[in-house]
């Protein structure tokens, strides 16, 4: 299966679109969560209700999120999902409930982490100065590997060429940027969500996401989603993706009706409606 979307694919349909026999193969679903599952910064009973009826049916759930990893050792242990990724890739975490530990895998060594902190620290302080209006994510305190620059979250909207010029001083000083709903996330090393996705799915559940390809969806709302929506066959955007389209590198097959949370739980009730 190519990693790259093919040039005939179908992108944008509507999510009734999605024949019922694609469906019925799906036994893995991958979802990103702000804004994904989230609605206005919300995770609302719906979505978290649908989360727990995919796992409940049989289907694993793992969350594919930028949010930090403090974030990603409660979500693995609390949450209704089988494992998560986070910092867009940079570790997975998957808590046995048999044995009560936590299996944690990063993308970098240590060391090489810590050192990536103090180089992305002197990013931090050029974006700052080169960018009025935006602020360091409210959760970097919980990151190990990433710097997350909040343009939306908890600040005034900055408008889209601000955004695109946080970007611009991240890749200046030879860092990957991605863009989120909320922040531009920035790293020194070559992670990205579908890489760690393929590394934990081989190493704890010893599937190979590219001959499974057919069995796994994918839901996600903005441009860090990209390697995600081009690679999955049954890549499903949630609604509000219409307004990063121009952002994307790749779009994903279907879109939900509805946005956020609410367009998750559509995700999973056409999923369960043919099991």
């Amino acid at each position: 299966m190519p990693d790259q979307t093919s040039p005939k694919r179908k992108t944008f349909q509507p999510l009734n679109q999605f024949p019922a026999a694609a469906r019925r193969k799906v036994s893995i679903v991958f979802t990103d969560i702000d804004d994904t599952l989230t609605n206005d910064g919300r995770l609302t009973a719906r979505a978290y209700e649908a989360l727990e009826r995919l796992q409940q049916a049989g289907i694993r759930v793992v969350p594919i999120t930028g949010r930090p990893a403090g974030w990603c050792d409660h979500i693995a242990r609390m949450w209704p999902v089988d494992a998560v990724v986070g910092e867009n890739g940079a570790f997975y975490f998957h808590y046995d409930r048999q044995s009560s530990r936590m299996l944690r895998c990063f993308d970098q060594a240590d060391n090489i982490r810590a050192e990536n902190r103090t180089r992305l620290a002197s990013v931090r302080d050029r974006i700052l100065a080169a960018v009025p209006g935006c602020a360091v994510a409210s959760d970097q305190a919980y990151r190990e590997t990433d710097l997350a620059i909040d343009f939306c979250e908890d600040v005034p909207a900055l408008p889209d060429n601000e955004v695109v010029h946080i970007v611009n001083v991240f890749e200046e000083a030879g860092a990957v940027a991605k863009i989120s709903s909320i922040h531009v996330n920035g790293w020194f090393g070559s992670f990205d969500k579908l890489t760690m996705a393929r590394r934990l799915m081989d190493e704890v559940f010893g599937i190979d996401i590219g001959a499974e390809n057919d069995s796994i969806v994918f839901t996600g709302d903005a441009p860090n989603d990209s390697p995600m929506f081009g690679f999955f066959e049954n890549s499903i955007g949630v609604a509000n993706v219409t307004a990063f389209r121009k952002h994307l590198d790749a779009e994903p097959t279907y879109v939900t009706p509805s946005k956020g949370g609410g367009g998750f739980a559509e995700v999973a009730d056409a999923l369960l409606a043919v099991r």
